[in-house]
């Protein structure tokens, strides 16, 4: 019997060793995996700026202010003929001076 108890406790022995050693290695690669997913993303990202707004072109510009003058004087010719309310004028002017 003192030959099986020998045998027991060194298979014992031998897999709470190898249990140990398999459990470090697991922690070590654990923490080596996560330290590089860390460095991942604490590396800044490379993006391109967003592209700047268009600037309208003066003459687009300049073409636009007859337009609207344009549009102004009709609406105070269907006002003074009596085609349009003064509230409707009014909403109207408003659309025109807001584009």
């Amino acid at each position: 019997m003192p030959g099986l108890l020998r045998g027991v406790a060194r298979t014992a022995a031998i897999a709470g060793t190898a249990t140990a050693v398999s459990n470090r290695v697991s922690r070590r690669q654990a923490n080596r995996w996560s330290q590089q997913e860390q460095a991942q993303y604490a590396q800044p990202q490379a993006y391109e700026p967003p592209p700047p707004p268009p600037v309208a072109a003066p003459a687009a510009v300049a073409a636009a202010a007859p337009d609207m003058l344009a549009q102004l004087q009709q609406l105070g010719d269907l006002k003074a003929q009596g085609i349009l309310t003064e509230a409707e004028f009014e909403a109207q002017k408003a659309k025109i001076l807001a584009s």
